[in-house]
């Protein structure tokens, strides 16, 4: 948290904000009541304009119960680096929204005409343009509009069909943005309609993470509060707007010249976006309000956006594969190839499609954080400071990594001034990537995912926590280690995601794919060659695993520029079977003995009883039978000895 007047309530940089609910997941309700009260300092602090409503000062306020915490990126001292890019590439311009000048005959007294009736009547004979409507604020300026242009007017026609906005004289520039909603980023492209050129890009943190990190915290957050999915909707679109404003603050445009806008992302955003109920989401069936493409007035979803302005959201594809999912597919058009290709989107909820010209199948698998640095010891979001890159030395175990902000190795000379202003702060997701499969290389991790402690013998990286082992990446303060824990927490996310696109595969009838791309701002920064050592995705030839970038956004982009795209996405995913993972039973794909024999092993009781001891239930005469955590249980029992078919347990936890 950013602070520089050293905690005396100046300079109002330390502000946060507290989040009230009850959160499952951490096993706390959170109150504002839970900070102390607002005194003297705060209140002149707000007094002089420096504090935000409904924001504290870190500085001031003290805990005095469980309480959750927002940081926003205004106060964070490491912000959050939004990896979404725009990707360069050929689209073929034609926007639904396109500009028409035209020369109107002036008023003659002789022939009565409204200017409406002549201005169309322009538009027929110059542009052939018939059955025009026009939007009613068009026609309240109209008439002072041609009389400032001197009878010259250029006009933004939609989809051919109505006028939506006029300007007085000649004008060559119309605005339209691509937005890329993640349940972790939001990234907003700016672009010229005219030229297709990307003039302005913003980012940022999507503020719902206040109300859990991923999409099922986040439902459970609108289950159990009356007001929260309205909460998480206002929220959203209020980052938006902000992006919004902040583009075109960069390109030197006002947001009232935003005609078009393209919004893509998983279901629980698409119907928190829209406003729509999240909960269906939560449970089987897992139904969409809609799964149809949506084109609305822009000006509910966001502010600021010229009167005539239209916001269009892709279809979505199934319950947990959204209309980003249609938005990568719009950019890698596997439907054209003979070829079969594998796409997947990384993120919390890693979405896969798999198929070419003749089928396509789609998925969900639920990735959970861990890619993204969360439940790792040392993990933390992409940010400068973060290890982003990693290499293990096969014979003498030590290792070079790169920071997030530094382009030097941290065995190159120079490396230690290019981070005097982040320092190491932890690692993120790609760096952990790295990490565990350079481990595995040099043979510290073995098949299982133990780490093999015999070998503190050979290095001093590797010693003892607790009751296994841990690899020591780098010894500042903080320092940053590799645990079982984070290999486990690491392996359960990779497992979920290789599960489902073997899942499909198979349903494919094939063993194998003939390319892979990997989409999402983790996706566009993995090492692809570790990513298969590490058997996040299935075997291909490494050639053909290539990552997509941002896709998302880039498939945005091209139904922003492109109106056929729009119809054409909207063909394609009427075609794609939808494939729920949560329902397929346990032999639709050969998973149990790849994942045993030839990716990892799941952990041992040893380790599990290590890792959940909270609690244990010892049945008389037998070893211990069930442990765990207050929202984990584990049961185990040894191969030979199954439980009886009759036995039964219910646990009940306040």
């Amino acid at each position: 948290i950013d602070s520089i007047c050293g905690g005396r309530a100046r300079c109002g940089r330390c502000q946060v904000e507290a989040v009230e609910g009850s959160f499952a997941k951490e096993n706390i309700v959170s109150s504002f009541d839970h900070l102390s009260a607002e005194g003297d300092a705060e209140a002149r602090c707000r007094a002089r304009g420096r504090l935000q409503p409904d924001r504290r000062l870190s500085c001031q306020a003290r805990l005095i119960g469980d309480v959750r915490i927002d940081v926003p990126a205004s106060s964070q001292v490491h912000q959050q680096v939004v990896r979404k890019d725009h990707v360069s590439r050929d689209i073929e311009l034609d926007p639904v929204v396109r500009l028409y000048f035209v020369e109107v005959d002036p008023p003659d007294i002789r022939t009565p005409e409204g200017d409406l009736q002549r201005l169309l009547r322009a538009l027929e004979a110059e542009w052939g343009l018939t059955g025009l409507q026009c939007r009613l604020e068009v026609l309240q300026g109209l008439q002072q509009n041609l009389r400032e242009g001197g009878w010259e007017l250029t006009v933004a026609v939609r989809d051919g069909g109505q006028i939506v906005a006029a300007w007085p004289g000649f004008r060559d520039r119309l605005f339209g943005a691509a937005a890329d909603v993640g349940s972790t980023t939001i990234a907003v492209h700016l672009c010229d309609l005219v030229s297709g050129e990307v003039v302005a890009s913003a980012g940022a943190m999507n503020p719902q993470i206040r109300y859990g990190e991923d999409l099922m915290s986040r439902v459970s957050y609108a289950m159990l509060h009356d007001d929260g999915a309205a909460e998480m909707t206002r929220a959203v679109r209020g980052a938006i707007s902000d992006l919004l404003v902040s583009a075109a603050g960069q390109a030197n445009v006002g947001t009232e010249d935003v005609l078009e806008l393209v919004l893509v992302g998983n279901p629980v955003m698409h119907h928190l976006l829209l406003g729509l109920d999240p909960r269906p989401l939560g449970t089987a069936p897992f139904a969409l309000a809609t799964d149809a493409a949506v084109d609305l007035p822009a000006r509910e979803l966001v502010a600021g956006l010229a009167p005539g302005a239209r916001a269009w959201l892709p279809p979505c594809i199934a319950g947990h594969v959204g209309a980003d999912t249609a938005a990568v597919l719009l950019a890698e058009t596997p439907w054209v190839d003979e070829a079969v290709s594998l796409v997947v989107d990384v993120g919390t909820n890693a979405e896969i499609v798999v198929g070419n010209r003749d089928r396509l199948l789609a998925a969900s698998s639920p990735t959970g954080p861990a890619f993204e640095g969360a439940q790792i010891s040392g993990g933390q979001r992409a940010a400068p400071g973060a290890i982003e890159r990693v290499r293990i030395d096969p014979d003498t175990l030590e290792p070079r990594f790169r920071v997030i902000g530094s382009e030097l190795w941290s065995d190159e000379e120079g490396f230690e001034e290019s981070i005097t202003a982040t320092g190491v702060t932890g690692i993120c997701g790609s760096g952990i990537i790295e990490a565990i499969a350079g481990l595995f290389l040099a043979g510290v991790i073995g098949a299982d995912g133990a780490v093999n402690g015999a070998l503190a013998a050979k290095s001093s990286r590797i010693e003892p926590d607790g009751r296994t082992f841990a690899y020591r990446l780098f010894d500042g303060e903080p320092p940053v280690r590799i645990t079982q824990g984070d290999i486990r927490a690491i392996q359960l996310a990779k497992a979920a995601l290789h599960a489902g696109a073997r899942l499909l595969i198979s349903r494919m009838g094939l063993e194998r794919v003939d390319r892979i791309r990997l989409a999402g701002a983790f996706g566009s920064h993995i090492d692809v060659k570790y990513a298969m050592v590490l058997g996040l995705i299935p075997d291909c030839d490494l050639a053909k695993v290539e990552s997509a970038g941002n896709a998302a956004g880039t498939g945005a982009r091209i139904a922003l520029l492109n109106r056929a795209a729009r119809r054409e996405i909207e063909a394609v995913v009427r075609r794609i079977e939808k494939i729920e993972t949560a329902v397929e039973p346990p032999d639709a794909a050969p998973l149990s003995a790849r994942s045993a024999e030839e990716q990892v092993k799941g952990p041992t009781p040893r380790e599990l009883r290590s890792q959940y001891r909270d609690f244990s239930i010892t049945q008389p005469g037998q070893e211990e039978t069930f442990w765990g955590t207050a929202n984990t249980v584990v049961v185990a029992w040894g191969a030979s000895q199954p439980p009886l078919p009759d036995m039964s347990a219910r646990l009940y936890v306040d």
